[in-house]
């Protein structure tokens, strides 16, 4: 299948401000795309706004920039092409033990920002511990993880963390990855924290207006699978756009100075054959 994306974002400044974003189709997925537009991002009156392109520490696309004040647009579309089928399930998938472990996955066993692993491993062994390891061990805490908290787009809070979450009982997709992440590398499973495109495909509509969406992959039997402990389910027309080990590492947007939101518009949706050819 085909799905088209895209988004259109509106940043405002009262001074010169520099930024970087995190923003684009992540490399895994460049040969995928089929049509892209060029990345605009230009004043309110019509000025270009230059901007380069750099990779972060994890691999991730950035685009860098020094906004100007008064209002930024920043805007980019495009058509990618998916599988169309779901999140693998792989429950013979086993644990790989600590010691065997690829030195590029050992890093996401630790603590960081938003998820404080070190705090919660009593937890996690009190409540996962009897669970065969493996695939079991991490759909268990998913489960738990999206039984636990209540999701709200009111509940946002960029400050709370997987701890914080646990305690509240609340947030938003970023508070069930974080909550799940910590749990995972509490009990020794490599976990990290992704973002990215993901549409009501094959599932019903939401009507509530679509932003950019959470989840996290574990590594298990040397592979990385998504899970989502929000949805709990597989989903169909996952796009991820970046990876770290939390959301500090992979915000949509970094400022360095103060600003204002003034326009946020995100979509992603199955393209019809029709529409492609058209």
């Amino acid at each position: 299948m085909r799905i088209r994306y895209g988004y259109r974002i509106a940043l405002e400044c009262a001074a010169p401000m520099a930024a970087s974003f995190a923003i684009d189709i992540h490399p895994d997925r460049h040969s995928d795309i089929v049509v892209e537009s060029a990345l605009l991002m230009r004043t309110q009156d019509g000025r270009d706004v230059p901007y380069r392109r750099a990779s972060d520490l994890f691999g991730n696309v950035r685009q860098r920039a020094l906004l100007p004040p008064g209002r930024t647009l920043i805007e980019r579309h495009g058509v990618i092409e998916d599988s169309g089928q779901h999140d693998r399930v792989v429950p013979s998938a086993v644990q790989t033990a600590v010691i065997d472990l690829p030195e590029e996955a050992m890093g996401y066993l630790l603590p960081s920002r938003y998820c404080e692993s070190d705090l919660l491993g009593l937890e996690a062994w009190n409540r996962f511990g009897n669970v065969p390891e493996g695939w079991a061990r991490v759909q268990a805490i998913c489960d738990f993880v999206h039984g636990h908290i209540s999701f709200g787009y009111g509940y946002a809070d960029c400050t709370r963390t997987a701890a914080g979450g646990l305690r509240e009982g609340r947030g938003v997709c970023r508070d069930f990855a974080h909550l799940a992440v910590a749990l995972c590398r509490a009990m020794n499973i490599p976990a990290r924290y992704c973002t990215g495109y993901l549409g009501d495909i094959g599932v019903p509509l939401d009507p509530a207006p679509m932003d950019f969406s959470a989840w996290f992959e574990a590594y298990l039997d040397g592979v990385w699978y998504s899970f989502d402990a929000r949805h709990n389910r597989p989903r169909i027309g996952r796009i991820v756009m970046a990876r770290g080990r939390d959301a500090a590492d992979v915000p949509i947007v970094s400022t360095f100075g103060p600003h204002g939101l003034a326009g946020f518009e995100v979509w992603t949706e199955e393209l019809g054959a029709e529409r492609v050819a058209a």
